[in-house]
Formats: C-alpha cells, structure tokens, sequence
C-alpha cells in the first residue's frame, strides 16, 4: 500500500551501514577539555559579571563630569623644604629667592632643580617674601604650589570604564594627616586603583606634604572630595560596586575576601577612631587585617597599602 511505502522509506537505517550512528566521536568530544575556567567577571551567572555590567551601564549612561573644586595656591617656606618639593616633582609655579640671601649649597641646588624644570625665578624684598609666606621662617627661599583641582566622584568611575576594568576605588574617612593620604595616593597608583576619594571637611588634603609623600603619584591618580561620604559611598554601591571597610574588628579577614576581583570600594578610616559608626553600617563588610600581635595596629597608609596588594593580586 502506498501509506505503508511511505512509512518504510521514512524508517533512518541504523547498524553498521550507518556511521553516524556510532557514539565514539561524540564521545571523544564530550571528553575534550573545554580550558581554563574564565575569570568571575566573564562568566554571565557569576554575581560579579552583574556588578560590572551594571557599572558599565551607570558609566554610559551619565554625561562626563569636569573636575570641581580645589585648594587655595600655598607657599613652601624654608631651604630644606623647597628642596623637598622640587626633588620630589611636586608642581611649583614659581621660586622667589629674597635680596641678600645668602648663597649656599641648597640654594644652589634649588636654583639648578628649578632650571631643570623650567620654572621662573624671581628676586624679592625680605618684606615682600614676608608677606608672600605669611611671617614664615623662609631663610630668603620659597616655592609656590598651584591650588589642586579636585576630580568628582564620578570621575573615578568613568576612568574605571574608560580603562575597561572594575573600579576600585579607595575612600578615606577622617584622615586628617596629609602625610597618611599621600601615602595613600602614592600606594593607589602603584596597585592600580582607579582614584581616590576623601571627604571635603574635618580631613587631609592635597598640601605640600600630601604632595611629598606621594613622590609625585598625586599627578597619575585623580583625586575626588565629596560633601557627604556616606551619601557618596551609597551611591557608588547604587552604580554596582561593592563597599568594604578596614576594621580590626571585621567579620571577614583580608585573606578570605571574595569581592577582591569585582567592582570595590576600599574604605579606611582615621589615624586613631577608625571608621565612623554610620561610615561602617555603610559597608558591605567590614575586613580585618590578621596581625601577629592584636595590640599593634597601622596607620593609614600603610593598611590602604597591605589592602590594596592583596586585592592586586586577586585581580592579577
């Protein structure tokens, strides 16, 4: 009958004649290896996948910013100090040498520093460098920094994206040494943090010893201040990223964080109360630092640097 034709002539030959039939080719193929297991931030399932996705949709969707703010020009009073400055490439407008002044070895050595780098000298009154310094002890010599003009807290997400990396980002809450927050610049810009951000009032800025601490570091890394950190450090949680705050007393210790590869947010708090209470409940968590010794602790700098380490080396 036709019907059954049919049905027989739809029937797929199997058996020897029927090479596909055979299951070792696909086996072979089920058993091939498929790589190295991908980074967390490529993998589409993975929590951080998400947070960078959704910090690359913020970064895009918000219109660039131009920095805001800045500090006033200062005045670096003093041989030993101009020489300081000059020799650790921190920006200087101008040397104003007083009339008289005698000449020594610093002297010399600031006059050849400045030629080097092309920046005017000018000879002044005693009264005049007086005035210019506000009655500091200046032994005839003194330097002019340009005022620091501070980047927006969204700046440092936008380089984060124009890099096409996870931001990290480094937060200091109180720090009130100027010398603690260079060293904190200069350790953000050697583990490849994208920026830094302090608060506007009660806290360090960008002085001359913050520039000579950095070593010069305060030029590669921008540097943001906020009004309010906590409203900030919400808001970059909001854009995707990750909070941690260092604490002696953290829930998770610095060896077993796992956020280390995502979008962060490093929070270190003042030289002797820490972090703040509503600094802390802002965090996403709190992260010791293990210590040989639970009587000793570390300032600053030197934690933001320990921290910043470990999590280059996760990203590595």
């Amino acid at each position: 009958m036709p019907g059954n034709s049919q049905r027989r002539g739809a029937i797929k030959k199997t058996g020897k004649g029927n090479p596909t039939a055979g299951s070792g080719g696909r086996v072979r193929r089920g058993l091939e290896g498929k790589g190295p297991t991908p980074k967390a931030q490529d993998r589409p399932n993975h929590k951080v996948y998400k947070q960078r996705q959704k910090v690359d949709k913020s970064a895009a969707a918000r219109p660039k910013r131009r920095t805001t703010g800045s500090t006033d020009a200062e005045w670096v009073a003093g041989r030993n100090s101009v020489v300081e400055v000059l020799r650790e490439g921190v920006p200087v407008t101008g040397i104003y040498v007083a009339e008289g002044a005698e000449r020594d070895g610093r002297l010399r050595e600031a006059f050849k520093l400045a030629a080097e780098r092309g920046l005017s000298l000018a000879e002044v009154s005693r009264t005049e460098m007086d005035r210019l310094t506000g009655g500091a002890v200046h032994q005839g010599l003194a330097a002019r920094l340009p005022s620091y003009e501070y980047a927006h807290p969204d700046d440092l997400l936008d380089r984060a994206a124009e890099l096409g990396e996870p931001p990290l980002i480094v937060a200091l809450d109180s720090v009130t040494d100027p010398r603690n927050l260079g060293a904190v610049v200069r350790s953000a810009a050697g583990f490849g943090a994208h920026g830094v951000l302090i608060p506007e009032r009660r806290a360090a800025g960008m002085t001359a010893a913050a520039w000579k601490t950095s070593a010069g570091a305060a030029a590669r890394v921008p540097i943001a201040q906020t009004v309010n950190l906590v409203r900030q450090l919400k808001a970059y949680q909001d854009a995707g990223c990750m909070v941690i705050g260092l604490a002696a007393e953290g829930e998770v210790s610095l060896p077993d964080l796992d956020l280390a590869d995502g979008p962060l947010v490093v929070v270190v708090g003042s030289e002797g109360k820490g972090l703040g209470r509503l600094v802390a409940e802002t965090c996403d968590q709190l992260v010791s630092i293990p210590m040989a010794n639970q009587l000793e602790s570390l300032n600053a700098g030197v934690a933001a640097s320990v921290t910043l380490y470990a999590i280059a080396r996760a990203r590595a």
